[in-house]
């Protein structure tokens, strides 16, 4: 398929590239600070921003190797054919010269921070690359790979801020992660039906039956975890209050929301751009934060 090459290079298409909207994933990196209610601790704070960055460097040299080998792909994708090298708005050579500047950027800012931190950002770079290279190709275990991915955002951030991860949250992100990747996988099931195009040849292994049936476990599972988490004698003990199982509320309208745009109006094909664009997302996710705050650092304020 030949597409037409833009003549003239415009830096908005090396950020687009570069998907800078896909960073707020890399936020998960201060969780373990947040939940081990010490995010008022500065200096921890500004460790874990380096760490976010070298993140979002690293990440973003992964999206454009994806791009670089996805390129006939996603020429066939309804919304993937816009991007800079599907569309010849950026040439192909330039591709690796991107992700050295990239890799080496996230590699210095993680050498400025704790040995165990390079050993999980070396380790998400292999299971990317991994995923890059053919495991995107195998069903569920492409699913497994990204919530992995996720998994070690948060432990990096433990390993940062010298703090202790819960069992609780890596089984929460997980689920979490395992619910969008299933949502984004029944999109792209939607649009071959629509189209009679493999917009990921993995997609072939997958049916609505199979991934309804999925959605709804984790989902439900999610929320049983999250319920017995906040009602746990450890939590509460540590977080010094009985009052955190409220917060599940939110928790619950945000998965009930999310599933609403799966089942009722099919659009979940981009997580990122979900919470970027639908209000009661974000207001279930700003009442959750603002809740957990107060009932975990201010317990005897507000309850």
């Amino acid at each position: 398929m030949v597409v037409a090459t833009k003549t003239g290079l415009n830096l908005v298409d090396y950020i687009q590239l570069l998907r800078p909207k896909q960073w707020v994933k890399n936020l998960f990196v201060f969780s373990p600070l947040f939940f081990a209610a010490q995010l008022t601790e500065g200096w921890k704070l500004l460790l874990l921003a380096v760490g976010v960055l070298a993140f979002n460097c690293i990440a973003s040299g992964i999206y454009v190797l994806n791009d670089y080998r996805d390129i006939e792909a996603d020429r066939l994708h309804p919304e993937k054919r816009k991007r800079p090298f599907a569309s010849g708005a950026i040439p192909t050579s330039h591709a690796f010269v991107l992700i050295a500047v990239c890799l080496t950027l996230g590699i210095v800012l993680a050498l400025m921070l704790r040995p165990t931190f390079l050993f999980l950002l070396g380790l998400y770079v292999v299971l990317n690359l991994g995923y890059s290279f053919g495991l995107k190709h195998v069903p569920i275990l492409d699913l497994f790979i990204i919530s992995i991915g996720f998994v070690l955002r948060v432990l990096a951030g433990g390993v940062i801020a010298d703090v202790p991860v819960s069992q609780w949250l890596v089984v929460m992100i997980f689920l979490l992660s395992l619910f969008l990747g299933l949502a984004k996988r029944r999109d792209d099931l939607l649009i071959h039906d629509a189209s009679g195009i493999n917009v990921r040849q993995v997609i072939k292994y997958y049916n609505h039956d199979f991934l309804n049936a999925c959605i709804i476990m984790v989902s439900g599972i999610m929320i049983v975890t999250y319920l017995l988490y906040t009602l746990s004698p450890q939590v509460m003990e540590r977080l010094g209050s009985s009052h955190v199982y409220y917060t599940s509320l939110f928790v619950i309208a945000g998965i009930m929301r999310y599933i609403q745009l799966i089942y009722v109006e099919n659009h979940t094909g981009s997580p990122t751009e979900v919470v970027y664009q639908d209000r009661f997302i974000q207001f279930t996710i700003l009442l959750w934060i603002l809740s957990f705050f107060a009932i975990i650092y201010y317990p005897h304020r507000f309850f």
